[in-house]
């Protein structure tokens, strides 16, 4: 091998990678906040009495779980605003095809959540004068996102990374900096390193604080 590294040469470029890691969290911490909420959401309608809801949202999670999310991306950024005429920014639109994905995958694991919460709370609930909506609030979401905690810090961690496909967009996020920033340099096994290394310490520090969460969590509880 007679490659010889050179980091020095994309010094000039740091500034942008900072400004799409800024952009790639932006991202995913919205994509993860709609995901978080929605995936409940979406997780309390899988369990509607109504055949024709759990229908649709059955097709909405196969959807988003069985086709490459690169695809979601390029179709929403070009189908949209052509069938639907809505046109977003590229940001928003970046946020809502990460966090839609995000949905469907959370969705998943808050069903397993929702159907184990013990038949007897839904009665207490119910004999407390509680409304469907209360309950859902206040009985149904605390045990299932105990139970859904460790795959959505997954999924979360993920999704940070899915938002590398928005660089096929133009979305100047840390890869589409990066790959300019190879184009400009013609290092470009420097500059992927770097935005790999970028990747993997924010995802590696993300992961470590939510450990750090969950472990003062189950201690709480245990007491």
């Amino acid at each position: 091998m007679t490659y010889s590294f050179d980091f020095s040469s994309i010094s000039s470029g740091l500034d942008a990678l900072r400004q799409g890691l800024a952009i790639t969290f932006l991202i995913a911490l919205c994509a993860n906040a709609i995901g978080v909420v929605a995936g409940f959401g979406v997780g309390l309608l899988s369990q509607a009495r109504s055949r024709l809801i759990r229908m649709l949202v059955s097709a909405f999670v196969e959807f988003f779980r069985c086709t490459p999310a690169l695809v979601q991306v390029v179709w929403f950024f070009y189908c949209v605003p052509i069938i639907f005429n809505v046109f977003l920014t590229p940001v928003t639109m970046g946020i809502l095809v990460i966090s839609l994905n995000l949905t469907a995958f959370n969705a998943e694991a808050y069903r397993a959540g929702i159907q184990s919460v013990p038949r007897e709370q839904h009665d207490a609930g119910i004999a407390l004068g509680l409304s469907p909506f209360q309950r859902a609030i206040y009985i149904v979401l605390p045990h299932a996102f105990r139970s859904a905690y460790p795959v959505l810090v997954t999924n979360g961690i993920s999704a940070l990374q899915q938002t590398s496909l928005l660089s096929v967009v133009a979305i100047q996020e840390l890869m589409y900096r990066g790959k300019e920033l190879a184009s400009d340099t013609y290092r470009p096994l420097e500059v992927f390193t770097t935005v790999g290394l970028l990747y993997l310490a924010v995802s590696v520090a993300v992961a470590q604080i939510l450990r750090g969460v969950e472990r003062r969590r189950a201690l709480r509880y245990s007491v």
